[in-house]
């Protein structure tokens, strides 16, 4: 299932170029090709988090996957940026397949839920290395941007039926009903918040402000609706004291330099260095191949997150993974170097990458009810994409702002822009690596759960 969700994921990093030179639109647009799909997460995942709460992970994993199928055809063959922007934003659904997933381990057998979280990540990882280096080669092989990018789309199709046949369903269930009205407010809060921090370069002023106001009054609401309830959308008392906020607030920092730089990356590797002055001037397989480099190195920092865990503790090795981001963010700006040497340095933030996300995931698991494991999850979830969407959209501003103009009128990105936001990364990476060092230890929590009968004629997943 997760070497399906890195494939998609990984897939459309080396055609960013691609995309930009089929649809027309400039480098620092290319940015909302994550950012459509980050900030649409904000509003469904929270939502599909709770509801396999309630109705069932695997349930909601099937949903949540045939959608994302269907997103993925409309990215293929949208004939318009706009309608490409639209089908990234319906494949939100795919940032809730982990959370559901963690649910699902985590209940199959708490007490090894860290090695079972490590294991799904590393699939995630190994599938995105697929997915970059694949990717390129079908596009160069095929010539067609549609079909490449349809590709992963049969992938993930071929997931529905596979956990049909392969995945049993959780057998707990929190009670009560779904928080619709809560789902509203904070899903919409964050969508205007995030939105109008997202636009600051192309919406009026008063626009912006009006949407980050409303934002504002959104989340109070849900807040105050949250504290009424009996069984809301999120339990505040887990966020705030039950030893989750932090993670959460460790996972958004982190979010902001894994998803912010994604699309500066990939185009500085095929950014002419003859026009430009800067840059590799990689093809779009050769573009793939590197990234597969830090997605490899992610793959292996993943799956050696648990044992590393084991000697310095869950919160120690996020900080170690982050203080290799910050390293390598560094490097990448002050020693370049040849193609070798950068993609050296992408396999360094791909392994401190590896070592965070294997084990962040695992400190929110640990810190939340057996039956709201889902929810906890989502949200550590939607604070990364969220922040990933924020960090897309605000990178994108500032590289338009750094650019300079060229005498077909238009304006290039220039090498002062790219550096600006990998410095901002290593800033962010340095940061969240402090911050998780103050998590404390998980306080034991007894839920109040809903045994639910489920069939046993499926065999788990290994």
């Amino acid at each position: 299932m997760e070497i399906g969700s890195g494939i998609l994921q990984g897939w459309l990093s080396p055609l960013f170029s691609s995309i930009g030179q089929h649809y027309g639109v400039s480098a620092a647009s290319l940015n909302w090709i994550s950012a459509a799909y980050l900030l649409s997460t904000a509003l469904v995942v929270p939502l599909l988090s709770k509801l396999g709460d309630i109705f069932g992970h695997k349930r909601l994993l099937m949903i949540s996957t045939a959608i994302v199928a269907g997103a993925s055809v409309l990215v293929a063959v949208a004939p318009s940026y706009e309608l490409f922007l639209l089908g990234r934003a319906i494949q939100a659904p795919l940032a809730v397949f982990l959370p559901l997933e963690f649910a699902i381990v985590h209940q199959r057998d708490s007490e090894r839920s860290g090695r079972s979280i490590g294991r799904l990540v590393a699939a995630l990882t190994l599938g995105a290395t697929f997915g970059g280096l694949l990717s390129g080669f079908v596009l160069d092989a095929v010539g067609s941007l549609s079909i490449t990018l349809l590709v992963p789309a049969i992938f993930v199709a071929l997931c529905v039926p596979g956990i049909a046949i392969f995945v049993r369903e959780t057998p707990l269930r929190t009670q009560g009903r779904v928080d619709y009205l809560g789902a509203v407010l904070l899903g919409g809060g964050l969508v205007a918040v995030l939105g109008g921090a997202s636009n600051l370069a192309t919406w009026p002023p008063l626009a912006t402000a009006a949407a980050m106001l409303v934002g504002g009054l959104l989340l109070v609401a849900w807040v105050v609706s949250a504290r009424r309830i009996q069984h809301p959308l999120v339990d505040l008392n887990m966020l705030l004291r039950g030893g989750i906020g932090l993670p959460i607030f460790v996972a958004f920092l982190y979010g902001a330099t894994l998803f912010g730089a994604q699309a500066p990356i990939s185009i500085y590797l095929r950014t002419d260095p003859s026009t430009q002055g800067f840059g590799f001037g990689a093809s779009a397989s050769t573009a793939g191949l590197v990234l597969s480099v830090l997605a490899v190195a992610a793959f292996i920092g993943a799956s050696l997150g648990d044992r590393v865990s084991r000697v310095l503790g869950g919160a120690r090795t996020v900080a170690l993974g982050g203080a290799l981001g910050a390293i390598a963010f560094v490097l990448m700006i002050l020693i370049p170097g040849s193609l070798v040497i950068f993609t050296v340095w992408l396999a360094v933030s791909g392994l401190g990458s590896g070592l965070v996300i294997s084990s962040l995931p695992t400190l929110v698991v640990q810190r939340a009810k057996a039956d709201s494991v889902g929810i906890a999850s989502g949200l550590y979830n939607t604070a990364r994409t969220a922040a990933g969407g924020v960090a897309g959209a605000l990178f994108a501003l500032l590289m338009a702002a750094l650019s300079t103009p060229t005498t077909t009128g238009t304006r290039a990105a220039t090498q002062l822009s790219f550096h600006a936001v990998w410095w901002i990364c290593a800033g962010l990476s340095v940061a969240f690596a402090l911050a998780v060092l103050f998590i404390k230890r998980p306080q034991a929590v007894a839920p109040a759960v809903q045994p639910v009968a489920v069939a046993e004629t499926l065999e788990p997943i290994n």
